[in-house]
């Protein structure tokens, strides 16, 4: 049953409330009244209302069963005998909701039909709804004509109903509804506001395939035909769609669509304006000049007593900022009016904005409004404002004292997780990137500790804590703050306490003593996570255990990060079989590799490969396939395998045979590994080979091939063949295959095979080994410590120009995919319209080098993208080698 809708009545009525009158209505007692359908005499008023209840119990999420739909469905055509006009829309309504079946149709069909050529213009439009809401596409042929006519009646309300029914039957029969289309011209000319919206809705999604179409169309509708404000709002949209698709610059001399979109800041109507004053701002590449008149009317906006325009303006000018943000410093004194405004929402995107386009001498200003604003907003928008509180120290370091304290103090107020979360986040990237916060920031995530109610944030606190604590001035200061989280919290947060405490103890000599106290007491805890940590410590720190042969090596242990990702070793640890040989961490995969032919499984086709391999678990591929190989002769002698790279398709999709090929990369051999996979029930191929044509590739010689004996239909099977490489040598290529095979016709009544067979090939695609091929892709958790922790003597920078791109976005996309590395922190993202932005790659060169790239992109002239790339590694010679790829690249 619903909840009972609960209303409260004007003030001078004692505040009293009343219920909704659907208040406690019931399915089966509903189903009783709508016998009332079947009176001789109607009650229009009361079959209405039986109707409202059956309606509201349908959008409630009451479903009739099949007898229940069918009893109410044909009492309900009963009721097209009474003429009272209220009662016939909601028969409309009725049917609608019902979606009779197609049996069940045609007795309503002939009633609607007449209803459709009634003279009553209000029984015209909702028959046609109806109709086409429920008619199949064979009864659709029949009032097509109809249909056509109805787009180009005089009446508005005919008109738009059939519009509206055309743009829904586009959907189940296009085919019939682009018949339509010089009625539909016509009536995009018409004078009545919403025919025309509907009109040109209908047009463009007709051409929408076709973008010479909507170009020839919206340059015909932007000499000034259209007239309703909501068309040229939609004109609008399709105008900014033509000049992203096309890829106009909007700064040449000849710019009709870009200034049509100017014409519209000149409107009458404020929704046309506000529309194109977007259209504008989200433009690629458009400049500070080109944006001034749309933003001169946003300003305007901004002082409306309409709060649907001020929060349309706000909105748009904080995208802006991001972008542009000097473009936006004229409104700041309107902004600053609107962080007191009763909506909410208005005032929190207003100080946002201003946190994107203040400088640095009014921070300070900002902080004390924002003070009393932050109690009065939820937490959704207290996140936003965190993180452009963020953003602006980051861009102001000198502020952080301010900025710091701000973010401290509303730490200790009351609030969800994800709210503090981010709170916490942006304390330590402050600490990470300005070192003059570090003491003040770390000093404040020990007073929230100490009050911390969220288990993850206490952990991610001392475990950030156990990292950054020993490096400043007065380590010992902490160390209260971390035992108190051992006496006071959860085993979860106890036994992080222990690791922090032991890290301290490392790291920081003069602790030591103090810590093996602490690190004692812990021996006696209640968890046994929380003393298995301890006791493990003590030793490691007394010299009793060891994990390698030096103090650093304990160091290692402790500081150092996993090199892995956490969903390979999980995977490894599960796969691994208890045995004498200890598990050894190495043979954890490194890079993780999203699904093999995902698309090819979405579309239902059978998948190739070793089932481990294809099938299984992800993260375990490395492994498998290391596991495959190391068990064929021919290619045990290699020595360990790098890297495997996701299968390639070297055939179309639904072809009689699937063939994809997965490259083993070794540092002296590269294995291919054909899988195949044979889709005809009829056939059995035996003797499955691949010739490989390697004259495009010089630096490889074939060395071994493994032909695949038999390949029995829907069975997945691998043929191999093996090149050798110089070792230390990038070697890249293009190879050209062909798949050889002996296939024999197999009798479908038995299932066996003839005994002869006739030799046959088949052409595959060609593919390349390329640079990427020779990079594992392993992430950092913390980028500048990883990039700091590098010998500064292998750094090599060097600036490109990477030409004429649609989008930086492309650019940034373009040059990971050449180094083929793991995109740090997020960075692989770029706003919209922004001018210019930084990228951090990380990666395993082959011959297990770790390399660590910053890319800094930047717009230099129209769509022209400069990039300066920095590269630091473990070989100064990979380092200059990342640079040639790019350079060849």
């Amino acid at each position: 049953m619903a909840q009972p809708l609960v209303v409260k009545k004007d003030d001078d009525m004692d505040e009293e409330e009343y219920y909704s009158p659907f208040l406690g209505i019931e399915k089966g007692a509903v189903l009783q009244e709508a016998r009332v359908f079947n009176d001789p005499q109607l009650d229009a008023r009361r079959c209405c209302q039986v109707i409202t209840k059956l309606l509201y119990l349908l959008n409630q999420g009451d479903t009739f069963t099949k007898v229940e739909a069918t009893e109410v469905f044909f009492a309900t055509t009963k009721l097209f005998q009474s003429k009272d006009a209220g009662l016939r829309r909601m028969v409309y309504l009725m049917i609608k909701e019902l979606s009779p079946s197609a049996d069940e149709v045609i007795i309503v069909t002939s009633s609607l039909m007449k209803d459709m050529n009634s003279k009553t213009d209000m029984y015209r439009a909702n028959a046609i709804r109806v109709l086409c809401r429920i008619i199949d596409s064979t009864l659709l042929t029949q009032i097509e004509r109809y249909l056509k006519q109805a787009i180009v009646d005089k009446n508005p309300v005919v008109a738009s109903a059939a519009l509206v029914s055309g743009i829904y039957l586009l959907q189940t029969s296009p085919e019939v509804v682009k018949r339509w289309s010089n009625e539909v011209q016509e009536a995009v000319q018409s004078r009545a506001a919403l025919v025309q919206f509907h009109a040109l809705a209908l047009l463009h999604q007709i051409r929408q395939n076709d973008r010479l179409a909507v170009s020839k169309l919206v340059s015909s509708l932007t000499r000034g035909s259209v007239r309703s404000p909501l068309a040229q709002c939609l004109l609008i949209r399709y105008t900014s769609q033509v000049i992203r698709e096309s890829g106009m610059n909007t700064q040449g001399g000849d710019r009709p669509f870009f200034d049509f979109l100017e014409s519209c800041l000149r409107n009458k109507a404020e929704m046309v304006i506000l529309e194109a004053a977007r259209a504008i701002t989200d433009l690629n590449g458009v400049t500070s000049r080109e944006l001034t008149p749309a933003i001169t009317v946003l300003q305007l906006f901004l002082s409306s007593s309409k709060p649907v325009l001020r929060f349309a303006a706000v909105r748009t000018l904080n995208k802006v900022a991001s972008t542009h943000p000097l473009a936006v410093t004229n409104c700041n004194i309107d902004m600053e009016s609107l962080i007191s405004d009763q909506n909410r929402s208005i005032a929190t995107l207003a100080i946002t904005t201003l946190l994107k386009t203040g400088n640095e001498s009014s921070v300070d200003r900002l902080m004390k409004q924002m003070t009393n604003f932050m109690s009065d907003i939820a937490d959704e928008f207290k996140i936003v404002v965190v993180e452009a509180i963020r953003s602006l120290c980051l861009k102001f370091p000198l502020k952080y004292r301010s900025l710091m304290n701000f973010l401290s103090n509303i730490l200790r107020e009351e609030g969800g997780f994800d709210y503090k979360k981010a709170i916490v986040d942006s304390i330590i990237i402050l600490i990470r990137d300005i070192p003059d916060a570090k003491e003040s920031g770390l000093f404040h995530l020990c007073e929230f500790i100490e009050d911390c109610e969220f288990t993850y944030l206490s952990t991610q606190i001392l475990h950030f804590l156990g990292n950054e604590g020993p490096k400043t001035s007065d380590p010992s200061k902490y160390i209260r703050y971390i035992y108190n989280r051992v006496i006071l919290e959860n085993a979860t947060v106890r036994a992080s306490a222990v690791s922090t405490l032991a890290k301290f103890g490392a790291l920081v000599d003069a602790l030591k003593p103090r810590i093996f106290v602490l690190l004692r007491r812990c021996l006696f805890d209640g968890d046994d996570e929380v003393r298995d940590r301890a006791t493990l410590y003590i030793k490691l720190l007394d010299g009793e255990a060891t994990v390698g042969e030096t103090e650093k090596d304990v160091t290692d242990f402790l500081f150092g990060s996993l090199d892995v990702p956490l969903v390979n070793l999980e995977a490894s640890l599960r796969n691994y079989e208890p045995s004498e040989v200890p598990f050894d961490i190495s043979s954890v995969p490194k890079e993780t590799k999203s699904q093999p032919l995902a698309e090819k499984k979405a579309a239902g086709k059978k998948s190739t490969g070793p089932a481990s391999a294809v099938n299984g678990p992800v993260p375990t591929i490395d492994a498998s396939y290391e596991k495959l190989l190391s068990s064929i002769p021919e290619f045990a002698s290699f020595g360990k395998l790098f890297k495997s790279s996701a299968p390639v398709e070297l055939t179309e999709a639904e072809t009689e045979y699937s063939v994809n090929v997965v490259k083993h990369i070794y540092d002296g051999h590269v294995v291919l590994q054909y899988n195949c996979t044979n889709t005809i029930p009829e056939q059995l191929l035996e003797e499955v080979v691949v010739f490989v044509d390697a004259s495009e590739a010089d630096e490889f010689s074939e060395v071994a091939s493994k032909p695949l004996r038999s390949l029995p239909y829907d069975s997945p099977g691998q043929t191999f063949v093996a090149f050798e490489k110089p070792e230390g040598v990038l070697a890249t290529g293009k190879f050209s295959n062909i798949l050889k095979f002996i296939v024999k016709e197999v009798d479908s009544s038995t299932g066996e095979a003839e005994d002869d067979g006739v030799e046959d090939e088949y052409q595959l695609e060609d593919f390349e080994i390329i640079s990427a091929d020779y990079m594992l892709k392993v992430g950092v958790s913390n980028f500048r410590n990883a990039w700091e922790s590098m010998d500064a003597e292998t750094e090599r920078i060097d600036e490109y120009g990477l030409g004429v791109r649609e989008s930086l976005a492309e650019a940034v996309s373009a040059v990971i995919s050449i180094l083929g590395m793991q995109p740090c922190e997020g960075t692989d993202i770029v706003q919209n319209n922004s001018r210019s932005h930084t990228c951090l790659l990380s990666g395993v060169f082959i011959g297990n080098v770790k390399v660590l790239v910053r890319l800094s992109f930047g717009i230099s002239g129209p769509k022209e993208v400069a990039m300066k790339l920095a590269v630091r590694s473990d070989d100064p010679e990979v380092s200059d080698r990342i640079h040639e790829i790019v350079a060849n690249g």
